[in-house]
């Protein structure tokens, strides 16, 4: 290999190749002045031969011959991947054409006048005709040669329908009509803009709008479709992968946006659609300049910043250009890998990983001591429901008593912003983790009502991908053949991928003023059975005939429907139309910070009536919800 990554081997096969098409050039050349004399005698060639045109012709060829091959040179014609060859190219085959036809009539005239060589007068523009046809032909062969292949082995090949007929579309048909790895000929596409129907691009016809994909696949007997719209909001997206579900067609979609601008669009790029394309709403719109200003140059510290969230807060605090970033974490796989990840793209940040536990108090005072952080993201904590049913005393170590040691250490120290990763399932909470996270949230307010550091929270719903989430798990019970679970048939979930939620933590630090819970609004909600059947067909199989699904009833501390709002809360916009700011509860600090002490006595003892205790604080904790659920508040 050299340094080009490219072998010995392909490095003379690519010598040979550009030999092979240098010698082709020559002969071409020539073939283009004897052809532009041959049509100037009508191609009589006794009368060519016997007159001074051809002997002048002759005497020149050299001469010429030479200077069009550097002109092709300067032209670029022996660098291009002419599988890729189009309208760009034969821009720069006709110009190299005409600045040798043009260098060749002038030396044309220089030899009549200095040698007596005459020429005809048509010459030139014939010579010019033949040269580009011959050099045009010969440079696009490898494109008709590779189609004359797709159209022989067309029964062979899948039969694609591309939806979208604007520059993206026109990019993957093209990416199929030349690339090598192509197993599939586009047959047809679609558009949802009427002024495109009927029309043709590359050769193939846009045949109807995105309404009709079903019809269109039946008709043109299409078995592959590909999603080539990458600016379109996920309503539009889901619309359409709804409509291609009803077919059985392999579907896919291509990469998004910046990829394409970036030219990074190629058969192998054009992936599966993956359930993340069907949920959650636009993505979030964030000011970066003011993220960067709030960020950048502080010491920032993450608890729990090996895991879902804490990790993604890690790596988009690391883009801002911090101070310093400090990662805490319990578990020293996840700070290891987080850290590895961190040091190979940020080789100049200022990292310390730094494992322990948020339950040890003593741990959480000497880590604020020593670095004195500027902002502190909150994101340690216990979060699997039924886990933690089975263990309430840790979820309160852990969850409340953390939160209260770290907060209490950021108060201590003149943190300037604390910001608590908290969850939808704090509101009127009937598991102990939603329980502990209201707690959490409590906190909060409390400490906010007593310090100069800005404590806020921000409340979210599921994750897409996050450890334990139920798209990792339904992915593996696919995997396995089935069946897939779901708990219950009308269980509903709010969705948004994890750097949505990042995005929204950094945005609301720099909304803090002090006791706010920052509300995102997440769409509509997502219904789990439907989920689960998308994620089977999106595999390839058919739900209930291939892989079946199976409800297994309501865990402990389930309930239908989770909620953004309690009743008390109202709702305030902030300048991100996504992010809101719910009403403060009126909280007594004293109070609260009471019978906060109690139950940690409680908790340490691993007593068997911790609900009941958290209960009386938390007074809209319900530990036995009714099947039916409560209605979502947004």
């Amino acid at each position: 290999m050299n340094n080009t990554g490219i072998s010995k081997k392909e490095t003379r096969l690519q010598n040979l190749k550009t030999f092979l098409l240098v010698l082709t050039d020559i002969l071409l050349i020539n073939c283009a002045s004897v052809l532009a004399l041959l049509i100037r005698f009508e191609f009589n060639i006794l009368e060519l031969i016997a007159s001074s045109f051809l002997y002048s012709i002759v005497k020149l060829s050299p001469i010429n011959t030479v200077i069009t091959l550097l002109i092709f040179v300067y032209f670029k014609l022996y660098r291009g991947i002419w599988k890729f060859a189009g309208v760009d190219e034969f821009v720069k085959i006709a110009e190299a054409c005409l600045v040798s036809t043009a260098l060749s009539s002038v030396m044309h005239v220089i030899a009549k006048y200095a040698f007596d060589l005459s020429f005809p007068r048509s010459y030139p523009l014939l010579y010019f005709i033949f040269l580009l046809a011959f050099i045009t032909a010969l440079r696009f062969a490898y494109r008709f040669i590779g189609r004359i292949k797709r159209t022989v082995n067309a029964n062979k090949l899948h039969r694609i329908m591309i939806i979208g007929a604007g520059r993206s579309g026109a990019t993957v048909l093209r990416e199929f009509q030349t690339s090598s790895h192509s197993e599939g000929t586009v047959i047809c596409m679609l558009d949802k803009d009427p002024k495109k129907i009927g029309k043709y691009i590359h050769g193939v016809k846009v045949v109807s709008n995105c309404e009709h994909i079903p019809e269109m696949v039946e008709k043109y007997q299409i078995d592959q479709i590909i999603l080539a719209i990458p600016t379109a909001t996920n309503e539009e997206k889901r619309f359409i992968i709804d409509a291609c579900q009803q077919t059985n067609c392999d579907l896919r979609i291509v990469p998004a946006i910046y990829q394409l601008a970036n030219g990074e669009v190629n058969i192998e790029k054009i992936r599966k659609v993956e359930i993340d394309d069907l949920l959650g709403r636009d993505s979030i719109k964030v000011d970066l300049t003011e993220i960067k200003e709030y960020i950048g140059g502080k010491t920032v510290l993450v608890t729990g910043g090996g895991g879902s969230i804490g990790s993604e807060l890690c790596r988009q605090i690391a883009s801002y250009s911090p101070k310093q970033l400090i990662i805490f974490d319990i578990y020293e796989n996840n700070a290891y890998s987080i850290q590895q990840e961190l040091r190979a793209k940020y080789p100049k940040l200022d990292l310390d990983v730094i494992i322990g536990s948020v339950r040890d108090i003593h741990r959480v005072d000497t880590l604020f001591e020593q670095y004195k952080p500027d902002i502190v993201y909150h994101a340690a904590a216990h979060k699997h429901v039924p886990l933690m049913e089975d263990s309430p005393n840790e979820a309160i170590k852990n969850n409340v008593f953390g939160t209260y040691n770290v907060a209490n250490a950021a108060n201590r120290n003149h943190v300037s912003t604390f910001v608590l990763i908290s969850t939808d399932k704090a509101v009127n909470p009937t598991n102990i983790m939603g329980a502990s996270k209201r707690l959490c949230e409590m906190i909060i307010e409390c400490f906010a009502k007593i310090s100069e550091t800005k404590f806020v929270a921000v409340r979210f719903g599921n994750v897409l991908g996050s450890n334990g989430s139920v798209i990792p798990l339904f992915k593996k019970q696919i995997a396995r053949g089935g069946p897939v679970t779901v708990t219950h048939k009308d269980i509903i979930r709010y969705f948004m991928t994890i750097p949505e939620a990042v995005s929204l933590v950094l945005q609301a630090g720099y909304y803090a003023r002090g006791g706010e819970i920052f509300v995102l609004d997440m769409g509509q909600p997502v219904k789990i059975d439907d989920l689960a059947r998308k994620m089977i067909k999106l595999s390839g199989f058919e739900p209930d005939v291939d892989i079946k699904v199976e409800y297994t009833g309501l865990r402990p501390g389930e309930k239908l429907y989770e909620e953004l709002l309690m009743s008390e809360e109202g709702l305030t916009k902030t300048k991100n139309d996504l992010i809101y700011i719910g009403k403060l509860s009126d909280v007594d600090a004293d109070t609260f910070f009471t019978e906060l002490a109690y139950l940690r006595d409680e908790c340490y003892t691993d007593g068997d009536h911790i609900r009941d205790s958290v209960q009386k604080i938390v007074t809209t904790y319900h530990p036995n919800p009714e099947k039916e659920g409560v209605a979502a508040h947004v």
